[in-house]
């Protein structure tokens, strides 16, 4: 039975209401634990709020190792992605030819395709052309599935934006480069901007494809699997679980600000 709401539209039933908010629940309660966790210490009898483990945490040599070592992959990997995300859509936006569904589909494979199928397949990869791995090869193994968060908002733009706006600036002399740095960047730098974010955010908590590829570098998930069975630095782990849920959460939320209401507006530079 479905009910209507005060604007007279059709409501959802309350057993469906109670089941969507009970999977809200079964998901987010794990979170709200490990951030009230990572703020709580005990001394026996009683239980107070503290910033002792987030002062543990950054004294600590292999979490910030870690933590550098994430945040350098998602940077390289993030900046590689842009390059041949955007370089990709351009040259596949406008132009129909034999193939072209093949090349998109390849794009989104490593994304689609299951993380553990990803990962053996660059394993082998690496094991056939006789790569050590390394940062390289967690570098390049994460901008094969980062690629497809730039291309999917480069390519979008692009068929928004009106092509006489290059023809334009070819008319008025404008050459190659000048007419990219002033025409076709600003039109695609929210669009850039929002992949890069949701590509930077892919990479930094990326694990399955890092255990494949990462040989003996420890970026900050493959840290936090190991820390699993150290349950004496449980109090650690939380404020490291903590950070990361932060530092992927922030830039997926901007990424959703910055392509709020784009989708309607054709060559749109914002």
């Amino acid at each position: 039975m479905l009910f209507k709401t005060k604007k007279n539209q059709p409501s959802a039933p309350i057993w469906l209401k109670t089941l969507a908010y009970g999977g809200l629940v079964f998901l987010h309660v794990p979170i709200a634990v490990i951030v009230i966790n990572a703020f709580l210490v005990s001394d026996g009898s009683h239980t107070h709020f503290t910033l002792h483990w987030f002062h543990a945490a950054f004294a600590r040599e292999d979490v910030m190792s870690a933590i550098a070592l994430s945040l350098k992959v998602a940077a390289f990997a993030t900046s590689l992605a842009i390059i041949m995300g955007t370089m990709t859509a351009a040259a596949l936006y406008r132009r129909n030819f034999f193939g072209k569904e093949a090349i998109t589909t390849m794009l989104i494979l490593p994304i689609a395709l299951p993380g553990i199928i990803t990962g053996i397949a660059l394993l082998s990869a690496m094991n056939i052309l006789d790569i050590t791995p390394g940062f390289l090869t967690i570098v390049v193994s994460h901008a094969t599935f980062c690629v497809v968060m730039i291309y999917n908002n480069v390519v979008a733009r692009f068929r928004r934006m009106p092509h006489n706006l290059i023809e334009a600036s070819m008319d008025l002399g404008a050459d190659g480069f000048t007419t990219f740095r002033f025409i076709i960047l600003p039109q695609l730098a929210t669009a850039l901007l929002a992949g890069a974010l949701l590509a930077f955010a892919l990479s930094f908590d990326e694990l399955i494809v890092t255990i494949f590829t990462a040989g003996h570098e420890v970026t900050l998930p493959i840290w936090l699997l190991n820390q699993l069975s150290r349950p004496r630095d449980s109090a650690i782990t939380n404020v490291v679980a903590m950070m990361v849920m932060l530092v992927t959460a922030i830039p997926i939320i901007a990424a959703y600000y910055l392509t709020r209401g784009t989708e309607s507006i054709a060559g749109s530079s914002r």
